[in-house]
């Protein structure tokens, strides 16, 4: 791990001053960021890189953090297109995923950790099954994640899978050097019933981790919960009584002002997914009346099965649309909140406010540098605007996560992308034809 000093490029924190440096410098000493700002700035005296990049016609950021993904389903994209969440799910997904292994989990997660930091994103939440094959494949390319298996209440083995969730937690929570944090895993609602759920919340409380869930992803789900138990699926949610737990929700797309209300109220963390909801018809979200009401809302890509990529600037860039065309009002979710939400919120979302998602002193170094040096960029009048109307994901020049340099020319350092990617196809065909 060496000292860096990146330099003479500009450097947006996402911070709450909103300051912009440019040109900036970021200094780097071993997995923490010691400065932020102008060139010249107040370093140790005693302090010398061991490397300087130039990064003249650069923007230097925060990585993006992709809030709630499935990643091993990568080894599904394409498969089941064009069908309904339910449809898609039943007849599809569910029966296939029956036939995965801890291996073919890992290649699959391989796979879209290659594409994920290609793309900027340096951390993510993971709920998914065999969470010691995701776990291994953070821990081997050094990528951060929060990772949780996700737990079917309707299942005969229900129990015995929370047991083996809790001991993942315990065992992996911290693990990869800090990158690894762990949280459980209820899947939704409506493969959760009551009893399991609670057993879920308590288990979370004595561990002290967070709650990683899918809330109220479609009109179906929320009338099958109205009909079964009288409440929505965000009522239902807190009818179990998290309390003051760290929740993480994904989609929360139908929901009501008293949904929206307890939201808030407890503090939940939503993720929005917004290419997922529109490609599965699940609906919009109301995004921007979440963050009225004070919900923190970060971005979440879902997994690539659903989506079909895992680009977080495409996320970013469909939230600031999406809801501009939806209400009527152009100054819905400007470029600034956009960024905040890939990046930021995302941290926080995780349960990493204060680590990452931003550009601070003390803060992990986890860094993207995107190549402003392109048609598309120019002219270069407004930093915040290129990149979230602008950019591509194919301008990651340079993507640093917890000191280390994992891409560097917009290509992977450490990793071998056609071994990765032969081998994940390997998998999923062996999926398809057994």
């Amino acid at each position: 791990m060496s000292d860096l000093l990146i330099s003479g490029g500009t450097v947006i924190p996402v911070t709450k001053e909103g300051c912009l440096y440019d040109p900036g410098e970021v200094a780097i000493r071993g997995n923490e960021i010691l400065y932020v700002g102008s060139p010249g700035g107040n370093l140790p005296q005693d302090w010398q890189p061991q490397r300087i990049i130039r990064a003249e016609g650069k923007l230097i950021l925060p990585g993006f953090i992709n809030s709630h993904t499935h990643a091993a389903m990568s080894l599904f994209r394409g498969y089941g297109d064009d069908l309904p969440l339910q449809e898609w799910l039943e007849k599809k997904i569910w029966p296939v995923e029956k036939r995965l292994t801890p291996d073919a989990v890992y290649w699959g997660t391989m796979l879209a950790i290659a594409e994920m930091l290609l793309a900027g994103v340096t951390t993510f939440a993971d709920m998914y099954f065999f969470p010691e094959a995701i776990a291994q494949a953070v821990a081997d390319t050094g990528i951060r994640a929060s990772i949780a298996l996700g737990l079917l209440g309707v299942q005969s083995d229900s129990a015995a899978n929370l047991e083996r969730a809790i001991r993942f937690c315990s065992e992996w929570d911290g693990g990869a050097s800090g990158r690894i944090t762990t949280m459980l895993g209820p899947h939704a609602p409506y493969t959760c019933p009551p009893k399991f759920l609670q057993r879920v919340l308590d288990a979370a409380r004595k561990l002290g981790v967070g709650v990683h869930i899918h809330l109220a992803e479609t009109e179906a789900e929320v009338g099958d919960i109205k009909k079964e138990y009288g409440l929505s699926p965000i009522a239902y949610f807190f009818a179990q009584e998290p309390g003051d737990l760290h929740i993480l929700a994904a989609h929360c797309v139908h929901v009501d002002e008293l949904d929206m209300n307890m939201l808030a109220a407890g503090k939940v963390h939503v993720s929005h997914n917004p290419g997922s909801n529109l490609k599965l018809a699940s609906g919009i979200a109301p995004i921007p009346q979440l963050l009225a009401k004070g919900v923190p809302v970060a971005l979440g890509t879902d997994g690539a099965s659903s989506n079909n990529n895992l680009d977080l600037l495409e996320e970013a860039r469909l939230a600031a649309l999406i809801h501009k065309g939806y209400s009527g009002q152009p100054t819905v979710i400007p470029a600034r909140k956009a960024l905040e939400m890939a990046t930021v919120n995302g941290a926080a979302a995780l349960g990493l406010a204060g680590q990452c998602g931003s550009l601070k002193a003390g803060m992990k170094a986890d860094i993207i540098l995107m190549d402003r040096e392109k048609p598309h960029m120019y002219p270069a009048i407004n930093p915040l605007s290129a990149l979230i109307y602008s950019a591509r994901s194919s301008d990651v020049d340079m993507v640093i996560v917890d000191g280390q340099i994992l891409v560097e020319g917009g290509q992977l350092c450490k990793l071998d992308l056609e071994k990765i990617m032969v081998t994940a196809e390997k998998h999923s065909k062996k999926l398809f034809t057994s």
